[in-house]
């Protein structure tokens, strides 16, 4: 039972890690393209629904969170007047989803064998 309860904790700490990722990698993104005013908030708005994109993907399947989240990335990145190209906006939404699901999922699975569910 106990572990039951750390492997539930712990996933939700890596679901806080992956909307961190994301937020930290749509930060860098906005500044890498010469967003200075309101970055913070901006790259909330972009983690969030990028977010929301992988969360809807991984319902129906695992491949879908790569299609939604950055589908979703695009969208909202479209509302911000970031001078980027419509296939390098999707692009960058694509590396930035693999890179967080990459290393949450690394983690998670180290997570997982530490605690010796996996």
């Amino acid at each position: 039972m106990l572990y039951r309860i750390i492997t539930l904790v712990g996933g939700l700490v890596f679901v806080v890690a992956l909307f961190a990722l994301l937020w930290f990698f749509c930060k860098k993104f906005l500044e890498h393209h010469g967003v200075k005013e309101q970055s913070s908030d901006r790259a909330m708005v972009l983690a969030t629904w990028t977010f929301a994109g992988i969360a809807v993907g991984l319902v129906f399947a695992v491949v879908g969170s790569f299609v939604l989240g950055p589908w979703a990335f695009y969208r909202t990145l479209r509302g911000h007047d970031v001078p980027v190209s419509d296939a390098a906006a999707i692009w960058w939404g694509f590396g930035i989803v693999v890179l967080s699901l990459g290393i949450t999922a690394a983690g998670f699975f180290g997570f997982l064998a530490l605690v010796g569910a996996y």
